[in-house]
């Protein structure tokens, strides 16, 4: 048999081989990274993809939006220095919300992997750095040029040897430059890794990357369209709703049009753009409508460019799911975490044995300041309940839809000038139902500072409860206090000595009547 000729067995083996690398490559980047949000919050993704810039295959441990949106800078990047113009050992970044994962919180770097002097493929990291200018993380922004550093595309590396200037830019713009140089260099290490293991892979095993990568995608397209032509043609509506601002709430609409072995996904009808910065760039809603429509019809399906190429999404724009620069985005996850069950609930409407109840999304905490001289900014998530399905009861404190990790205690105490009285399950916030919905969670610390700082604290569903699904009640509302009084989500407050906070996470929808109440 030829080497490129791939049947199911020769196929498996080298799919396995190649994941086991890539793997191997986000183990590299968890290792070297400086900051808690790579090794504690899993808040990042490796991929590769073949010479054109097309996905072949992630790390197990990745968040869904950096799996959607990295294909499309890496083909950026292709397209704007070209081919010809990389050299081994260059490494670019940019944190372009529209160009890259949708916030300039994150950055995305990517590596030509060459193998015997050619460009076989490219490795791309994503990852959300410890700190990158502007305000602090929250939703008070109205415009990208509060929210940080704007990192266009360009080399952080040429060659192999660091660019002096864009380094000493990046770092005279960061409060902690060495946390977040430290993550962009462990970046660098992991498509470094990825690259050294790749060309192992391909002298052992003679497999040309664009055949393998080819054939994958063929596969999985192909899975994709079966499962799309098994759902009934027509068009399916569903809306959401979520947290706004001044007592308004924010809605996504989305109509689902089921046109054989495609779909097309349409938010016409979704909120206007925001002053607020909730602003979601294209390519993210696009990254979650694929994540929905994969879990709703074919969950175990390799995540590659193959599985995404039965579907389409758009969105007026001057909406929340398509703002005009320079519309604020850091946010985004406020409101792009609602095209999932925006997606998913217009789909059960076709395969309603699938549908599951609404539920929250992670609460976020940023602290920043400066006590016994040493400057802290510190970043955790805590998740919240998820929905109820039709056949078993949401997960407790979960990160759905992102696949982020809740912080430590003791790492969030070390981080930053706090004392953690309790961290625990919200017993009794997830909605009533045939099946119940998942507990949020409830944390309380105390601010030990030694001079006033900075708190930032991004919690969802207050006003808008997540709702349960064919007679499943609601969940509880999140909650957010300071001394005991309410406070505004996503805003900045100043925190001193003996300020006890306390975040209480919403619960998940319930899922059908309650055995009792059922007639």
């Amino acid at each position: 048999m030829a080497a490129n000729a791939f049947d199911a067995v020769s196929l498996n083996i080298h799919w396995t081989q190649l994941l086991s690398r890539i793997d191997e490559a986000a183990a590299t980047f968890r290792r070297t990274s400086f900051s808690t949000l790579v090794r504690e919050s899993n808040d990042f993704a490796v991929i590769l993809t073949d010479r054109h810039g097309r996905s072949i295959g992630q790390s197990s441990v990745s968040i869904p939006s950096f799996i959607g949106t990295l294909p499309g800078t890496v083909k950026m990047f292709i397209e704007r220095f070209g081919a010809d113009n990389l050299n081994p050992g260059d490494f670019l970044v940019t944190n372009d919300p529209w160009l890259a994962t949708g916030h300039v919180y994150d950055v995305s770097g990517v590596m030509p992997l060459f193998h015997h002097a050619e460009i076989v493929g490219y490795a791309a990291v994503a990852s959300h750095v410890p700190d990158i200018g502007g305000r602090i993380w929250g939703t008070s922004s109205r415009e990208i040029y509060e929210e940080g550093l704007q990192i266009p595309p360009l080399k952080l590396l040429r060659a192999g040897e660091p660019d002096a200037g864009v380094v000493a830019m990046i770092e005279r713009n960061v409060r902690t430059p060495e946390l977040t140089m430290g993550d962009l260099w462990g970046q660098a290490a992991a498509c470094r890794m990825l690259e050294a293991r790749l060309s192992e892979f391909l002298d052992e095993t003679g497999v040309d990357l664009d055949a393998l990568g080819a054939e994958v995608r063929r596969r999985a397209e192909r899975a994709m369209r079966n499962a799309i032509a098994k759902v009934p043609d027509g068009v399916y509506r569903h809306a959401v709703f979520q947290d706004g601002f001044d007592g308004n709430l924010i809605e996504v609409r989305c109509a689902l049009a089921v046109r054989g072995r495609r779909i097309d996904i349409d938010f016409a009808g979704t909120s206007v753009q925001q002053v607020r910065a909730v602003n979601v760039v294209p390519s993210y809603a696009f990254a979650y409508s694929c994540y929905a429509v994969k879990c709703m019809l074919e969950p175990d399906l390799p995540n590659n460019e193959g599985s995404f190429q039965p579907i389409r999404t758009k969105a007026p724009l001057g909406t929340v799911l398509n703002p005009r620069f320079p519309a604020a985005t850091g946010g985004r996850a406020i409101i792009g975490h609602m095209v999932v069950p925006a997606v998913m609930g217009a789909l059960a409407k076709a395969v309603p044995e699938r549908s599951r109840a609404e539920g929250s999304y992670s609460a976020i905490l940023t602290l920043n300041g400066e006590n016994r001289g040493r400057r802290y900014h510190a970043i955790s998530f805590m998740c919240a309940g998820q929905g109820a399905s039709r056949d078993a009861d949401g997960h407790s404190t979960m990160a759905f839809p992102t696949n982020v990790g809740n912080n430590p205690i003791e790492v969030m105490e070390q981080l930053a000038p706090i004392l953690v009285h309790h961290r625990r399950r919200r017993r009794g916030s997830g909605g009533a139902g045939r099946h119940r919905g998942g507990e949020g969670g409830s944390i309380e610390f105390v601010f030990r500072g030694d001079q006033p700082g900075i708190v930032s604290l991004i919690v969802r569903s207050r006003d808008a409860v997540p709702r349960g699904r064919e007679g499943g009640g609601a969940g509880q509302s999140a909650r957010l206090l300071m001394n005991g009084r309410a406070i505004e989500s996503g805003v900045d407050h100043v925190i001193r000595a003996g300020d006890r906070v306390r975040i209480e996470s919403a619960g998940g929808g319930g899922f059908g009547r309650p055995a009792k109440d059922a007639r």
